[in-house]
């Protein structure tokens, strides 16, 4: 990322106009229409300067030599971070839209994110995307060990959504002269020795197991069943398959930014077909917000998927009490209305947050 500039109020002010006159039109910006329309008190031949300053600085570019300017991702991303002002009232808006939708006699919380889907498209005029709450919440129900081959064993597990799932491991070390049924023996103490330490642990619960606890009679089994653990984690976590409601593709492929096929083909392609690679780059589980900001922004050249370039993805996740279970997000051109569609994001991941905690 190239070194952010330090600009003076005039260049941030001839910065924060252009960009948000791109965005209203479409159309590269040049001095003349800055000074008719922003009524800046300075020369034409000023602002023509600043232009020049504010491209060679990366943050403008020219589409054409004798064309105006145009943000370039960079731009964008200094005028998120320091320029612009969120519309809080559209935030307030879809909160007020939702919390009628809950005061409804029957509602389902499915029924609310497919309505939080609708309405976060229809306010922002982009793709909205929320996901469903994940299963990586679920509660350990039942555990059991059963062999498989004189080298493998297969762990059941049922949650208290009475998911199933089987991961095969690979045989503990046995003492020499030990029989089968020995064995079949140990394995039965050992799923009776998890499902009384792990039954209503979830698996974010694993990780912060205190193995000083365990009694000493399981020593032996201590760093087979750390490896265990950690292997239901990864197996269950890397199984998992998001599902994504989607809404508003039509509205957002009618921009100009979408005007050549191929990158329209791109974009449907990954919201229909490679849904497993659009889910990281709006949830990832565990490690969420590394940063103290509560939404997330990629834009354009910062989202590392080709058929994104030409987008900015919003996202914020929505919790359970502490533990992130979805996210919401918005997918539109990078020239996006951002002090509006920030604020709707963040407010409905807050709102989802509050609904599903209760």
């Amino acid at each position: 990322m190239p070194v952010r500039p330090n600009l003076s109020d005039r260049y941030q002010n001839i910065l924060r106009a252009t960009i948000q006159h791109y965005i209203a039109t479409a159309e590269p910006v040049g001095s003349k229409t800055l000074l008719e329309e922003y009524k800046f008190r300075i020369s034409s031949a000023t602002i023509r300067n600043a232009l020049g300053k504010l491209e060679k600085e990366g943050l403008l570019y020219q589409p054409h030599t004798s064309s105006g300017r145009v943000p370039s991702d960079w731009g964008y991303r200094l005028y998120v971070d320091e320029l612009l002002t969120p519309n809080d009232r559209v935030g307030k808006k879809i909160e007020q839209f939702l919390d009628r939708d809950i005061q409804a006699r029957s509602w389902s919380f499915e029924a609310l994110l497919q309505r939080a889907t609708h309405l976060l498209a229809s306010l922002s005029g982009y793709i909205a995307i929320v996901t469903l709450p994940h299963t990586r919440t679920d509660t350990l129900r039942h555990l059991q060990l059963v062999r498989v081959s004189d080298r493998q064993l297969m762990l059941i597990i049922v949650t208290d959504s009475l998911q199933t799932r089987s991961i095969l491991l690979e045989t503990p070390p046995t003492t020499a002269g030990d029989s089968e049924d020995w064995q079949e023996e140990e394995l039965q103490i050992l799923s009776n020795f998890l499902n009384e330490n792990l039954k209503g642990y979830s698996l974010a619960d694993l990780a912060a197991l205190d193995w000083n606890e365990i009694d000493r009679q399981f020593a032996r089994y201590t760093r087979f069943l750390k490896q265990l653990i950690r292997e239901v984690s990864t197996r269950l976590q890397s199984s998992y398959t998001p599902s994504l409601l989607v809404h508003g593709v039509s509205e957002v492929i009618r921009q100009p930014e979408f005007s050549q096929q191929p990158q329209v083909q791109m974009l449907l392609h990954l919201l229909e077909d490679e849904q497993d690679r659009l889910f990281p780059l709006i949830f990832e589980f565990p490690d969420l917000d590394k940063s103290d900001k509560r939404v997330k922004i990629s834009i354009g050249s910062e989202n590392p998927l080709e058929s994104m370039r030409p987008c900015t993805l919003i996202s914020a996740v929505y919790k359970q009490g502490e533990i992130p279970v979805g996210s919401v997000g918005v997918i539109g051109p990078t020239r996006m209305l951002y002090e509006n569609t920030i604020p709707l994001v963040e407010s409905t991941a807050d709102f989802l947050t509050e609904t599903i905690s209760k």
